[in-house]
């Protein structure tokens, strides 16, 4: 089958492109640097065109919260536009574990609108929630620093390796729509605080960590399940301390 990536020359994307082609599907990256721009509509019909799957795992270039949310809105409504006029049957977009508890962040009430909007398009659709990657534990460090200390809330995170989601969003896009949500996480359950020590330490990084249960998550308080997946998540292969090795 013919499926878009959207975003799909960025760190999900290219994987998923890669896996698709893999298993004979026609997957087709589609970004501003292909010609095709979600937030002007520019090359949307064209590479629409015989599409059976839309695949969204695009990213807004500003977490500003003004900015987030237009990109969000924009882009996502255009999309869904261009679907419909395409005859698109699957809608796919990648999110995030926990978006629904997120919502004193900006960042979080945007993608909560994107779901909004995908739910209430009328195309059928699966959204996968994916908790946070290895490699985004590099910018919840920097983002929680303050001088030499890193402040961090001391919950459960499950965090999970960008090839794991990518094969789950995958998977999800091949099959049947599921009008609702798939969870993807890591296989190991750790407490925030601990999971960016060792990766510091890792590093040789000399920032200490603070335990600090009223440090923000990009503006939001965390309770202790905040960014933890449900029981029924797909849990990926890869652990955290054999990446974290393999970046030595």
């Amino acid at each position: 089958m013919k499926v878009v990536v959207i975003g799909g020359t960025g760190l999900i994307g290219s994987k998923l492109v890669g896996k698709l082609r893999e298993h004979g599907h026609e997957a087709v990256p589609a970004a501003p640097d292909t010609g095709v721009n979600t937030l002007t509509g520019e090359g949307l019909a064209e590479v629409l065109r015989d599409a059976s799957v839309v695949v969204d795992v695009s990213n807004s270039p500003s977490f500003a919260d003004d900015a987030v949310m237009e990109f969000f809105r924009t882009s996502t409504t255009n999309l869904l536009n261009a679907e419909a006029e395409a005859g698109v049957t699957h809608h796919v977009a990648l999110s995030v574990v926990g978006t629904e508890r997120l919502q004193q962040s900006g960042y979080f009430r945007a993608k909560q609108a994107q779901e909004e909007l995908i739910k209430a398009s009328g195309i059928p659709y699966s959204i996968v929630h994916a908790t946070q990657f290895f490699e985004f534990m590099n910018g919840i460090t920097d983002a929680a620093t303050d001088g030499d200390t890193v402040r961090l809330a001391p919950v459960g995170i499950q965090p999970v390796h960008s090839d794991d989601v990518a094969a789950q969003v995958g998977r999800t896009a091949v099959g049947a729509p599921v009008n609702g949500v798939v969870e993807v996480a890591g296989p190991d359950r750790y407490q925030l605080d601990d999971l960016i020590r060792e990766g510091l330490a890792a590093r040789n990084d000399p920032r200490a960590v603070a335990a600090d249960p009223h440090a923000t998550y990009f503006g939001a308080e965390l309770a202790e399940d905040t960014l933890l997946p449900g029981p029924d998540a797909h849990l990926g292969e890869t652990r955290f301390t054999d990446w974290l090795a393999q970046q030595q």
